[in-house]
């Protein structure tokens, strides 16, 4: 598959997948009573160059952008894999802690967040089912979008 053509069918796949993310944790924060997550805010503030403590109200504003975004941005690099030549099952099997393990490190470099090991054992588990739903239903989708065109 074309270049071009991968990385918009994975844009369009990462939608569909932020999507289910999205449903996932709304479901799951009613069951805990968890409230939202900030990080993608503190992410979005700390790449701007604020400090996010100082900036509680754009952490609060740019959270849900950035949780879209980067969920979208994460479709194109399921594309990618294809473009690689991976299989649509080893695609899914590099994707899913692709996508966990680089947000961690993410995170953890902009210093948003402690290393993962540090984590209480329930913020570790809702983290690991947000993002495997996500990398789930994205390559899920792009299976599917890809098998229709």
């Amino acid at each position: 598959m074309a270049l071009v053509e991968a990385v918009g069918l994975g844009l369009a796949a990462g939608a569909i997948g932020t999507i289910a993310l999205t449903a996932a944790e709304k479901a799951e924060m009613r069951l805990t009573g968890r409230q939202a997550s900030m990080i993608p805010g503190q992410v979005a503030v700390k790449l701007t160059g604020r400090d996010p403590d100082r900036n509680p109200e754009a952490v609060k504003r740019l959270s849900p952008i950035m949780h879209w975004t980067h969920g979208i941005a994460l479709g194109a690099v399921r594309g990618l894999l294809d473009v690689a030549g991976l299989s649509a099952v080893a695609a899914t099997v590099v994707f899913v802690p692709l996508v966990w393990g680089g947000d961690a490190l993410l995170y953890r470099a902009l210093g948003v967040s402690p290393a993962p090991w540090k984590w209480e054992r329930r913020a570790l588990l809702t983290d690991l089912y947000g993002k495997a739903v996500l990398a789930l239903a994205t390559s899920g989708a792009y299976i599917l979008l890809d098998s229709a065109i």
